[in-house]
């Protein structure tokens, strides 16, 4: 009954992959649609989301505890860590409700089951401590551990970067208005370029996951930050109609000039010839063929322009 019970209550707990896979197939993985402050399991008797509501169950839970100090049998084990796995839920919903959202839900409490785990093979049950008092205690412990492991940002510069911030949040009160620099430096002992350069490296820890989801304003739509980010390699839309418009536009004029001109602008440009051999196409020397290239020349850019051509046609 207490077994059913409990597994009913962590049918939504992530478990890690070292679990055995017995206790891994009592759970399936979801992940909460966002974070939020969770309200305390009162010692289990209270009614909360985390609350086992089961009635009189303390006695079998206690001899549960007695029988498995005794075997150590892993089936008991199990069933103790079902019983308790609520805990693991509530100790990281409280500790995720302060992180960025690129921390995913999933592996804290993963890293909680661990911590939940450990609880339950070194707790005592004679001693005058309520199971749930001490494994609290230790699931926040093995979140934070591991959650310290993988950042990559010293202890020091979010340490500095805490005392800056409460800096500014008393003065702010003390002053009300904005503190300067001299102001923040002077409030945690520090001078003007050992508070710059306290702010330079504290910036470069600051990181945004790109697929995270941003509101562009109340009620609106959520675009994700990498859709904001410019493609400085991908085609411009506008440099590209603008490109268009002016290849159209010297097509027609070019379709305009007068037929000698059309010839030699379309076997220098088009054909790659130079003058000489335009000149033995069309039987004139190369000088006379530079004179309809400037002539042609000048007609695009009059055209081109807006203003009328001066050139005469021949």
């Amino acid at each position: 009954m207490c077994g059913a019970i409990a597994a009913r209550s962590v049918a939504r707990i992530a478990l890690p992959s070292r679990l055995p896979p017995s206790l891994r197939s009592h759970t399936r993985r979801t992940r909460p649609a966002q974070r939020h402050s969770e309200p305390s399991p009162r010692g289990f008797g209270g009614e909360t989301p985390y609350s086992l509501r089961v009635s009189g169950a303390e006695d079998e839970t206690q001899a549960l505890w007695r029988e498995y100090r005794r075997t150590r049998d892993e089936r008991l084990r199990q069933r103790l860590i079902l019983t308790y796995a609520p805990l693991v839920k509530y100790v990281a919903g409280r500790i995720g409700s302060g992180l960025p959202a690129h921390v995913d839900d999933e592996d804290l409490v993963s890293y909680g089951l661990l911590g939940l785990i450990g609880a339950i093979e070194r707790y005592d049950p004679d001693r005058d401590t309520k199971f749930e008092t001490y494994a609290i205690a230790r699931i926040k412990g093995s979140i934070i551990d591991e959650l310290r492991a993988m950042d990559w940002v010293p202890r020091s510069v979010r340490s500095r970067a805490r005392d800056i911030e409460r800096a500014i949040a008393e003065l702010e009160s003390k002053l009300g208005r904005a503190p300067n620099d001299e102001e923040i430096a002077r409030q945690i002992g520090l001078t003007e370029p050992e508070l710059e350069d306290s702010l330079t490296e504290i910036s470069r820890t600051s990181i945004a996951a790109l697929d995270e989801l941003w509101t562009v304003s109340p009620g609106g739509d959520q675009i994700a930050l990498i859709d904001t980010i410019e493609d400085t390699q991908g085609p411009d839309p506008e440099s590209a109609l603008a490109d268009t418009e002016l290849r159209e536009a010297v097509a027609e004029s070019i379709s305009r000039l007068p037929e000698r001109e059309k010839l030699v602008i379309t076997l220098y440009y088009y054909e790659e010839l130079t003058l000489r051999e335009i000149g033995d196409v069309l039987g004139v020397t190369e000088s006379r063929v530079s004179q309809l290239h400037t002539k042609a020349i000048l007609r695009l850019k009059a055209r081109l322009s807006g203003a009328p051509a001066r050139a005469s046609v021949e």
